[in-house]
């Protein structure tokens, strides 16, 4: 099995009637009633001619692309583990 890169669209609405609509164009993944907003997953491949076809939907106010896949999650620290100067022996 082939694994695909994915990246997330989120999809600023003025109506929650229209997220029927927003099923075609990728996996909806989660809504928010209150701020009015959808995220969508959708192949890297095609995300370009995706956010096009969204954006010219009439009840999209805003696309927004997520940045999540290009941004570096591997961490170093910042101050370099010390090795211990002395060793302590506890005698009993």
């Amino acid at each position: 099995m082939i694994r695909t890169e994915r990246q997330a669209i989120i999809v600023w609405f003025q109506h929650m009637k229209n997220i029927k609509q927003l099923k075609r164009y990728g996996h909806l993944i989660s809504v928010s009633r209150k701020m009015r907003y959808a995220v969508i997953y959708v192949d890297q491949e095609n995300i370009e001619e995706k956010v096009v076809k969204i954006e010219r939907l009439p009840f999209v106010s805003k696309v927004d692309v997520s940045y999540k896949p290009f941004i570096r999650t591997t961490y170093e620290s910042k101050n370099k583990q010390k090795t211990k100067e002395y060793e302590y022996e506890m005698g009993i």
